[in-house]
């Protein structure tokens, strides 16, 4: 699970949703794959957030207003591809 996040639902291997919170902000994340051909998976992210009360709509534009979010989601997928491409990478070597 990506931090700050916890499972709330799996359906291997094709959806898995997380969810999290803190004071300012409650959040979500589904990620699906899909077999784009024989030998290509595609990956969308959905993403959502409440960010309620004052200080729930200062800390959106702190994160999402100031483009935080796009930088931290990027982050987080390049991680993910790095990793994909580690372990189908181990298992040609299988």
């Amino acid at each position: 699970m990506p931090q700050g996040f916890v499972l709330e639902e799996a359906d291997p291997p094709k959806r898995l949703a997380a969810k999290g919170e803190h004071w300012f902000s409650r959040y979500g994340i589904v990620f699906t794959l899909d077999e784009a051909d024989s030998t290509h998976t595609r990956l969308t992210i959905d993403s959502y957030g409440a960010f309620p009360g004052i200080h729930g709509r200062v800390y959106r534009a702190l994160v999402v207003g100031s483009g935080g979010h796009r930088v931290i989601v990027r982050e987080m997928l390049r991680r993910m591809a790095s990793q994909a491409e580690k372990a189908a990478a181990m298992e040609r070597r299988s």
